[in-house]
């Protein structure tokens, strides 16, 4: 019950960077751990993917929003990773590709989500 109440507080006193940031290395994981297991292993596969698939989706829903504040150019380069990542993960699902460029691409969006200097504290 008390973890509980921890997890509960601990997403309640996230920014959203950082909630982002949790997120993406959550996702990251469990691509790096579907990347180990047996091609046989289709489920692990495609949870992994279709979580990483799912959430450059709602990412790239968000950035197509005319609302959004954030800078067009940054919002259509989120909008073509997205893209990206589909047909990669489809590659991955075929056997044509690997897990490697969709694991690279979430770690480099961690690292600008730490913020500066992050790289060099860890």
């Amino acid at each position: 019950m008390s973890l509980q109440a921890y997890k509960t507080a601990a997403t309640r006193t996230e920014n959203p960077r950082e909630m982002e940031y949790r997120l993406f290395g959550q996702v990251t994981r469990a691509l790096m751990h579907a990347s180990t297991v047996p091609s046989s292993d289709l489920a692990t596969r495609i949870d992994a993917l279709d979580w990483n698939r799912r959430l450059w989706s709602v990412l790239a829903t968000d950035c197509a929003n005319p609302d959004n504040a954030m800078d067009k150019s940054l919002r259509a380069q989120i909008i073509s990773i997205s893209l990206f990542v589909s047909k990669h993960s489809s590659a991955v699902m075929r056997g044509e590709d690997d897990f490697e460029a969709l694991i690279d691409i979430n770690k480099m969006i961690m690292q600008g989500l730490a913020g500066p200097g992050a790289a060099q504290a860890a």
